[in-house]
């Protein structure tokens, strides 16, 4: 996907992108190419599968939720900030709070938002078990995210802690989320969430399958979730 079949297919998705916003973007792809000799941060550098299978596939959230009000967005576990920083260019007036426990990406993100020009973005360098923990950030967003970062009973025990009550957790994950769905079900409901829709859908061009997972925020989370750094990956909620 060039970028103008980008900008093409985002304009049949309601998303009309200005020459800024593809400026945005052309640089975004520019230095995410550069620092990828650096620092590993994506295996794919080409223009078209940056563009269709990083920027075009982290704005599908968009097409399942209403970006339109400048609501607070924390993104979990953001690598080389996708979903929320291509989100962040197409809505600017988002609140984007970026959570990852590499320092090196978020010296790389932090000089990405430079570049970009972005304002309304925050970064973390932390493990998201303990910044789920943190009072000043735990059950405050309207939405969290991420993007194929772990099996969903682990997921939404790092994620859901950090939505506000009636807000949503999107999950945004690849081919064969049913298994994944039945497997975590009951630790999605045990953090205070409760599964409302699954889209599922593909990539235009090259037809891979993709699913975001829609959790609303129901209750709370009990204070015991997340727990310690490590334990929800070695011993998931069953």
């Amino acid at each position: 996907m060039n970028p103008q079949a980008f900008r093409e297919a985002l304009s049949e998705q309601g998303i009309v992108l200005n020459e800024y916003q593809m400026k945005q973007f052309a640089i975004y792809f520019q230095t995410l190419v550069e620092w990828n000799q650096k620092i590993n941060l994506t295996s794919l550098t080409e223009e078209a599968d940056v563009y269709l299978k990083h920027f075009y596939d982290s704005i599908t959230l968009a097409f399942h939720y209403d970006f339109k009000e400048a609501i607070s967005i924390c993104d979990v576990g953001a690598g080389a900030g996708f979903p929320s920083i291509p989100l962040q260019i197409c809505f600017p007036y988002l609140h984007v709070t970026i959570v990852d426990s590499l320092k090196k990406r978020i010296t790389f993100l932090k000089h990405l938002a430079a570049q970009l020009e972005l304002t309304n973005v925050q970064f973390h360098h932390d493990r998201a078990e303990n910044f789920g923990k943190s009072r000043a950030f735990r059950e405050t967003f309207d939405v969290v995210t991420a993007r194929a970062v772990a099996r969903m009973s682990v997921l939404s025990e790092l994620c859901l802690p950090l939505v506000k009550r009636q807000g949503i957790f999107m999950a945004m994950k690849g081919s064969n989320i049913h298994e994944e769905l039945e497997d975590g079900e009951s630790a999605i409901r045990l953090l205070g969430g409760k599964i409302d829709k699954t889209h599922i859908f593909t990539l235009p061009q090259e037809d891979s399958e993709r699913s975001i997972v829609m959790i609303n925020k129901s209750g709370n989370t009990p204070k015991k979730y997340p727990r310690k750094a490590g334990t929800p990956n070695k011993e998931p909620i069953v």
